[in-house]
């Protein structure tokens, strides 16, 4: 399969295939030109190892997740059932998405709804893959380079993954290095609840400044993320700090940069 080529749900059941897992792409994943890099990157990865996926393609719509924080339980309900219309009608069993808020929403919330699902964040496919030998990650490319891991809230505390993305990290050859404020007492980035979506109250420092600040304490090459939210709020971070060194980069971009794909 070429390393770009996505196999589309509706195509494959066509073709009277059954995909193995069902890859969540996501708004910001879909629409965001930041996270379609991340997109790109997750088919990568899963196109090399001939992993056997598919996405939704136009059938999928937003989860609800933006809707339902913001209070718009009708806009959440509706569109929640849409999806969950459409992952049965398939016979969807097992989904991945690079996007916690679409990871938390779908499998914790959607169950009550009659969505119920074996759901996993991409660090926790990219952590089974290493484990199971299936992927294996070429060394040097980030060999003495130091990169510190911004817990996601709903990856972390509303989910407890913590350590999938460090392993992620570990197999890359890199000094990790930890902020002060990390893993369960990890600090949001500043979008979670919707607030990426409305005008900040009045304070003295933005969320995802002090975050950036945080991270910039220990000094590292990279900045990695596994949220498509935290990647857009740290990158406002350090362009607003104006830190022409460290680059924030997604955990799948990690792996794709050290395979060279």
């Amino acid at each position: 399969m070429s390393e770009n080529k996505v196999p589309v749900m509706a195509h494959m059941l066509a073709e009277g295939k059954v995909p193995d897992i069902l890859f969540w792409v996501g708004c910001a994943g879909s629409f965001d030109q930041r996270a379609q890099k991340v997109t790109v990157a997750f088919i990568k990865i899963l196109n090399n190892l001939g992993i056997n996926y598919a996405v939704l393609g136009t059938e999928e719509a937003c989860t609800g997740d933006p809707a339902r924080r913001a209070g718009n339980e009708f806009v959440f309900q509706m569109l929640a059932q849409q999806n969950i219309a459409t992952l049965n009608g398939y016979g969807i069993r097992k989904i991945v998405t690079t996007c916690p808020h679409c990871f938390n929403i779908i499998k914790n919330e959607y169950p009550a709804l009659g969505g119920k699902y074996e759901v996993v964040h991409h660090s926790q496919l990219l952590q089974s893959l290493i484990d199971e030998g299936r992927l294996k990650i070429k060394g040097g490319a980030f060999k003495g380079k130091k990169v510190t891991y911004h817990d996601s809230c709903y990856l972390g505390r509303a989910n407890d993954v913590y350590e999938a993305p460090r392993d992620v990290i570990r197999a890359l050859d890199a000094d990790l290095v930890e902020m002060r404020s990390c893993g369960k007492r990890g600090m949001c980035c500043g979008a979670g609840g919707a607030q990426v979506f409305k005008e900040e109250e009045r304070g003295k420092l933005r969320v995802n400044t002090k975050r950036t600040q945080q991270a910039l304490e220990v000094d590292p090459d990279y900045l990695a993320v596994a949220c498509p939210y935290c990647n857009m709020m740290l990158s406002d971070g350090v362009k607003e700090v104006e830190n022409t060194k460290v680059k924030v980069i997604d955990l799948a971009e990690l792996v794709a940069q050290a395979n060279e794909l």
